[in-house]
């Protein structure tokens, strides 16, 4: 089949426009910041894929943890069993379980420093909980702020390398300038592509992680109510 003249034209248009080929014909520079850019959405979408399924797991494994311990019927024994295991309520827990056996060893107890230190050692062990969780959250939020400004970073150069062919070929045609914007728009094509997922991933996680202090909160109030009424019952 033999392809007469316009066809052969829109196939080697189409071929020049391709993303491989505006890739190709970038300098050195846009060729920088488009690579910068990609590996930038892989990163992104590796953590996107990695804390998802960490934060699911977690809040998976609390919420499974919190309604054993509501049902338990001896603490210490429940403490013994499972309160090692490598999960935020678990951790909360240990550290409560912790405290409270230090501040009651003594053969004076004084009530409220007991309270005070259980809600701060609970308090204390929440946080690090929720910053461990959320560690790789500022990646994305780094990302998603930076990543469309290096692409018009891109766009800027690639029209600037438009007006300079202009300059040097006396014709301002639009097979002279087409490259360079091309070029230029896929740049920020390519920005756009790795800064809408960070974005969008890094609100979700962040409320993700919100709903996960939250409920480690609610855990430790709870908590911290049985321990306090048991103190009440210490002669």
């Amino acid at each position: 089949m033999t392809l007469n003249l316009p066809d052969v034209a829109a196939v080697a248009d189409a071929a020049t426009i391709s993303p491989l080929a505006l890739f190709l014909q970038a300098d050195i520079v846009v060729k920088g910041v488009m690579l910068g850019l990609l590996l930038a959405s892989i990163w992104t979408w590796a953590i996107i894929i990695g804390f998802s399924v960490t934060l699911r797991r977690a809040s998976k494994h609390s919420k499974s943890f919190e309604q054993d311990f509501w049902k338990a019927e001896d603490i210490d024994r429940f403490y013994e069993a499972r309160g090692k295991a490598d999960q935020p309520a678990a951790k909360v827990m240990a550290a409560g379980v912790t405290e409270w056996r230090r501040s009651t060893a003594q053969k004076v107890i004084d009530r409220d420093g007991t309270r005070d230190r259980l809600a701060t050692t609970m308090s204390s062990t929440i946080a690090a909980e929720i910053d461990r969780l959320s560690d790789r959250l500022n990646i994305l939020a780094t990302v998603g702020s930076v990543a469309p400004f290096v692409g018009l970073f891109g766009t800027v150069w690639g029209i600037m390398r438009a007006f300079t062919a202009i300059a040097a070929e006396q014709n301002s045609s639009l097979a002279v300038v087409a490259p360079g914007i091309a070029e230029a728009l896929f740049a920020t094509a390519i920005g756009l592509f790795a800064a809408i997922p960070a974005v969008i991933a890094y609100n979700r996680f962040s409320h993700g992680i919100n709903r996960m202090e939250s409920r480690l909160t609610r855990f430790a109030d709870g908590f911290y109510s049985t321990l306090s009424r048991e103190l009440e019952a210490q002669r």
